[in-house]
């Protein structure tokens, strides 16, 4: 995917599943809205240099959230540019006190570090990237220390997960309380006071049919409010996928073991399923499979996502 100026001298690079997208601001001491997963970081650093940003220069970096693929190159990068880190409150709490459960990093057995986070952005706060000014958008549900980047002047909304087109991001009551599908609602009705017009998303191109998206995205979240059981089926489809992609397949007859010696697959059959184990793991691998989302190859299990 080619990188897009979307504002003067400001990139949005879109990635894929495994991948945020992230967003690149170009002059003396750029700017970074997040920085993919730790694994890509050389293709991270690629896609970087091809839009004019030197790795040293590094000014600053703006997260969005603290999950993995959003923060695998912070601490590459502030090593090797000495940058701030900007974000939300929480965020700089989790990393103050190696919180990595708050950052699904454990549950999920996910690859990512630790940075030294030096700033905050509370919500309503006006940040400049250049000459362009984004107001700082808490969005708790996904993340309890999400946030977007709203400008106003363009109606231009950088929204990371807390909005996509046609899916929503998972979502991890486990970690992050049940309270969190209620935020969620909340968090798209103050996206949906904004007026935006363009949203540049954490996964997938951008989008202009913005109430659309919302309007798809609270359906979903009332849909799992009236039966929890979508929310653990969800789950269960996504990060089975996200799985795959962080190691680049998997040998057939090693995945299922290899799953439940995980925090979150069997925590999540426990906490929706009542422990069926084989049963949803055979249920879920088929439709993926049918849905051609994975596939079978010399004995090992593929996404076909894009990384």
């Amino acid at each position: 995917m080619k990188a897009i100026e979307i504002l003067k001298d400001f990139f949005f690079l879109e990635r894929g599943y495994l991948n945020a997208n992230h967003f690149a601001y170009r002059s003396r001491e750029p700017i970074l809205i997040d920085t993919a997963y730790i694994g890509d970081f050389s293709h991270t650093a690629d896609r970087l240099s091809a839009v004019g940003i030197e790795m040293d220069r590094i000014g600053l970096i703006i997260t969005t959230h603290c999950h993995c693929d959003h923060v695998g190159g912070n601490r590459i990068l502030q090593e090797q540019s000495g940058c701030d880190i900007a974000l939300h409150p929480l965020g700089k709490h989790y990393m103050d006190t190696r919180d990595d459960w708050s950052t699904w990093w454990r549950f999920y057995h996910q690859e990512a570090d630790f940075f030294k986070a030096t700033r905050t952005l509370e919500d309503g706060e006006i940040v400049p990237i250049g000459p362009h000014e984004f107001e700082i958008i808490h969005t708790p549900g996904h993340s309890a220390d999400g946030i977007a980047l709203f400008n106003k002047k363009e109606k231009m909304l950088l929204s990371s997960d807390a909005l996509w087109e046609k899916d929503m991001a998972v979502m991890t009551l486990r970690v992050e309380g049940r309270g969190a599908l209620p935020a969620v609602l909340s968090s798209l009705e103050r996206i949906a006071s904004l007026g935006a017009q363009r949203v540049y998303p954490g996964h997938g191109p951008p989008f202009t049919r913005v109430n659309e998206a919302i309007s798809r995205s609270t359906e979903r979240v009332r849909r799992f409010l009236k039966n929890e059981a979508d929310i653990g089926n969800d789950l269960l489809k996504k990060i089975t996928v996200y799985t795959l992609l962080m190691q680049r397949g998997a040998p057939e007859d090693t995945f299922y073991p290899r799953l439940m010696q995980t925090a979150w697959f069997k925590d999540t059959v426990d906490f929706y399923f009542s422990g069926q184990y084989r049963i949803k793991y055979d249920e879920i691998i088929k439709g993926l499979l049918e849905k051609k989302v994975l596939l079978r190859k010399a004995g090992n299990l593929y996404a076909t996502v894009k990384p």
